[in-house]
């Protein structure tokens, strides 16, 4: 017969802080703010990442005109 092994799962340093949070009460409306200040901490992350990527790639205006009539999809069999 088989044994379970207990499975030990670490926890990410942005999981461990956020878990250091969750003993203070908020009101729904810093609830609101927090999750706004995290979509706006990550949404700047991807805009800096993707100018990164636009200046790496060299890409343009006339890149993304280009990828508009790109046919990307394999033909049906």
């Amino acid at each position: 017969m088989a044994t379970l092994q207990p499975q030990t799962t670490r926890l990410s340093n942005l999981q461990m802080e956020l878990l250091k949070l969750y003993s203070y009460n908020v009101s729904d409306e810093e609830l609101t703010d927090i999750r706004r200040l995290l979509a706006e901490y990550f949404a700047q992350k991807i805009d800096d990442e993707m100018n990164g990527l636009w200046v790496d790639q060299g890409w343009s205006e006339e890149t993304i005109e280009g990828w508009k009539t790109e046919h990307l999809r394999s033909p049906s069999a």
